[in-house]
């Protein structure tokens, strides 16, 4: 069928997925710059290029929404790691690998700190943060187990070198944010590394 000359054709609309989507992203990008206090529906709305409409047929309130993002971003960082050690070389490598993949960028760490926040003061924020947090510090204690040397004495204990990685990660993430620097990785790196009794 020939289109008519002079007549736009009609686009067509996002699909469910894809606006969901696309307001997460505007979520986290908002949120990041301005705080989950100082951040409003019509805000995130406007940042995915809809209306505050496109929000609330997806999201029954902005606590929603803030709860959807924190399971988005918690399960990509567990898939971030599982990425990581999945490739990793043997022990030498497990080090720079895991700070790479828990070093993220400036608006999940900002993010993050949100997340905290909240956690320690919301309940219904706190059980699904420590759900994600423990899940993936037991991933990362995991493939330092798989990875290390059996029967070698001495070893560390991979449920404290996760616990351990991941409170770096948190707090080098937090000076890079504050001195602007990029190396926050490569130091965690390396003190996984001596952690692990490999560097």
């Amino acid at each position: 069928m020939t289109a008519v000359v002079g007549v736009p054709r009609r686009q067509s609309r996002p699909s469910r997925d894809d606006v969901r989507r696309r307001l997460l992203d505007g979520a986290l990008a908002v949120v990041a710059a301005r705080g989950y206090d100082r951040t409003s529906l019509d805000q995130v709305a406007a940042a995915a290029g809809f209306t505050k409409g496109a929000v609330y047929s997806n999201f029954a309130t902005k606590d929603e929404l803030f709860l959807a993002l924190l399971d988005r971003e918690l399960r990509a960082r567990v898939a971030a790691v599982r990425r990581a050690l999945s490739t990793a070389e043997g022990p030498r490598d497990v080090g720079t690998r895991l700070a790479r993949a828990l070093v993220a960028g400036p608006a999940w760490q900002l993010l993050a700190a949100d997340f905290w926040r909240r956690a320690v003061r919301d309940p219904a924020v706190r059980g699904q943060f420590v759900a994600h947090r423990l899940e993936l510090r037991e991933l990362v204690a995991e493939a330092i187990t798989d990875l290390l040397p059996s029967g070698r004495g001495g070893a560390p204990d991979p449920a404290a070198v996760a616990a351990t990685a991941l409170a770096l990660a948190a707090g080098l993430a937090a000076e890079q944010l504050v001195d602007q620097g990029d190396g926050a990785h490569e130091l965690l790196g390396s003190l996984l590394n001596r952690l692990l009794e490999v560097g």
